[in-house]
């Protein structure tokens, strides 16, 4: 195992991150798994594909760091397509209770990379896709804090669609 101190700014990662996959998890706390496949608002989003979607692309973000741009399949078809919308569905078989599991296995995997990363200033070129700016690179940093962001976005996302569920809001 290799061991890291741990700095102020690790240390403030760690705590961003905890404190919102908490508003995450917090949405889907005493919800069915019938109620968490349902679409309360005019959205196509779920709060279970959200859930799945987040540690989808946490886990996918943290194979970025560790072994590249390779790590980061970027939809170029119709199948490619489909495959990136049921990251957003809970399809026949899949639990809440699954989902939790498989997204605190990916948070433990990337604490545990922000920890024991030896350099956050490590960097690989993001792959080509129309979102990124050519010839982009981002540092393990940015991606942390990228993750972060899309957690904290998703996080608003869910609380949305669980107060339109039952009035239940996460903070307020």
């Amino acid at each position: 195992m290799t061991t890291t101190t741990l700095t102020a700014e690790r240390a403030d990662l760690l705590e961003t991150l905890a404190a919102h996959r908490h508003f995450l998890r917090y949405t889907v706390r005493g919800l069915t798994d019938e109620q968490v496949r349902q679409r309360p608002t005019a959205s196509e989003l779920t709060l279970g594909g959200l859930i799945k979607h987040v540690a989808h692309q946490e886990a996918g973000w943290v194979r970025f760091v560790l072994e590249g741009p390779e790590a980061i399949a970027t939809p170029t078809d119709a199948a490619g397509f489909e495959t990136w919308a049921d990251e957003f569905r809970m399809l026949p078989g899949e639990t809440l209770e699954g989902l939790l599991d498989h997204y605190a296995e990916v948070a433990a995997r990337t604490d545990e990379l922000v920890r024991t990363l030896p350099d956050l200033d490590a960097s690989h070129p993001l792959p080509e896709a129309p979102w990124f700016e050519p010839g982009a690179v981002r540092s393990a940093r940015r991606v942390f804090l990228h993750i972060v962001a899309e957690t904290a976005q998703h996080a608003g996302h869910a609380d949305i669609l669980r107060e339109s569920l039952d009035g239940q809001k996460t903070m307020g």
